[in-house]
C-alpha cells in the first residue's frame, strides 16, 4: 500500500519537512562536534570541516532567498554562476563558494548552521512559494526544506562514514527530496539544471518512480525536455526504491549495483532498457554519471 501523500501545502506535509529538518540539523551538529579532528577527510576531496562549510553556504543562501535577506557568505559572481548551473557543473560553484568562504571552525561553522536553520523554520513565507534555484529553476520553499535535510544527511552519511559512526537516514524524511523537491521543481520549471545538450534518446523515454514514501510519479524525457507525465499513462521503466539508500545511490555514495543487490532499487516495466538513456540526462550531481 502506497502513502497517500499530499502537496507541501497540506500542514502535515510541511510540519513533516520541518520535522525533518530540524532533526537532520540536531543530528548533524552532534556528529561533527564528536569528530577528534575538523581535518579528518570526509571525502576524497574534503575535510570534515570544508563538508560543513559546504552545508553552511546552502543554509545560508536558503535564508536569502526565503526571507530576503543579505546573503551572509561574500562570493563574487556567485549569482551569475548560479543562474547558469547544471547538474554536471554543481561541483565548480561548490568549489567557487569554498574558496572564498574560509571559515573552517567548527564552532563557528555549526552556529552558523544553527542559527540559519532556526531563522528558517521561523519563517512564516508560504511554503507553496517558489524562489530561484540553481540553473534559473524554481523551486517551493518546502522544497528548499526538503533540499537541505538531504544535504545534512547524505553530507552527514560522508562524515559517519569517515568517523565509522552509526548514520540512521529515516526513510520518511529521505523521500522529500523526491516528493517536495525533485517533482515539483519538474512541475513547475527546472531552466537550465538538467543538461540536456548531452545526447538525447531516439525516442521519449518515461520512468515511473514508486516508494512507499512518496506519489507514484512518471517522468518523461524527450525533445530536449524533462517533464511530469500523466501518473496513469503508459512508462517503458519502473523504479520501486527506499529513499535513503536511493538518495545514496543517486548522489554516487553506494553504486547502482550496490542498491540493486540489497533491492534498494528495483528495476521493472516493459523495456526497462530505455533507463540508463533517460538518466544519462536526469541524474543528479554524481561522479560516476556525469559525462
Amino acid at each position: 500500500m502506497l502513502f497517500d501523500v499530499t502537496d507541501v501545502g497540506d500542514p502535515s506535509r510541511w510540519g513533516l519537512a520541518k520535522t525533518a529538518l530540524r532533526a537532520a540539523a540536531d543530528r548533524f551538529t552532534e556528529l561533527v562536534a564528536a569528530a577528534p579532528s575538523p581535518t579528518v577527510m570526509a571525502t576524497a576531496d574534503w575535510t570534515v570541516a570544508d563538508t560543513v562549510a559546504h552545508v553552511v553556504s546552502i543554509a545560508v543562501l536558503y535564508v536569502s532567498r526565503v526571507d530576503g535577506a543579505e546573503l551572509a557568505i561574500r562570493v563574487p559572481g556567485l549569482e551569475d554562476m548560479l543562474a547558469v548551473t547544471n547538474v554536471d557543473t554543481v561541483a565548480d560553484v561548490n568549489s567557487h563558494v569554498l574558496a572564498h568562504f574560509p571559515e573552517r571552525d567548527p564552532s563557528v561553522l555549526l552556529s552558523q548552521l544553527n542559527g540559519a536553520v532556526g531563522t528558517l523554520l521561523a519563517t512564516t513565507a508560504d511554503p507553496r512559494s517558489t524562489v530561484s534555484w540553481l540553473g534559473s529553476s524554481r523551486v517551493t520553499v518546502g522544497g528548499l526544506f526538503a533540499h537541505l535535510t538531504n544535504e545534512l544527511l547524505v553530507h552527514g552519511w560522508d562524515i559517519a562514514r569517515a568517523l565509522r559512526h552509526p548514520w540512521p537516514m529515516p526513510d520518511a524524511h529521505a523521500a522529500l527530496y523526491w516528493d517536495l523537491f525533485m517533482f515539483d521543481m519538474l512541475r513547475d520549471t527546472y531552466g537550465v539544471l538538467l543538461n540536456t545538450e548531452l545526447p538525447m534518446p531516439g525516442h521519449p523515454v518515461s520512468v515511473q518512480f514508486r516508494s512507499r514514501y512518496t506519489p507514484t510519479t512518471t517522468l518523461t524525457l524527450g525533445d530536449g525536455k524533462v517533464w511530469v507525465a500523466p501518473p496513469d499513462g503508459p512508462f517503458d521503466a519502473r523504479v520501486t526504491f527506499r529513499p535513503a539508500r536511493f538518495n545514496l545511490m543517486m548522489f554516487g555514495r553506494i553504486s547502482i549495483a550496490q542498491a540493486v543487490l540489497r533491492r534498494d532499487v528495483v528495476v521493472g516495466g516493459p523495456r526497462p532498457w530505455r533507463l540508463p538513456a533517460f538518466l544519462r540526462v536526469v541524474h543528479m550531481p554524481n561522479g560516476r554519471l556525469t559525462p
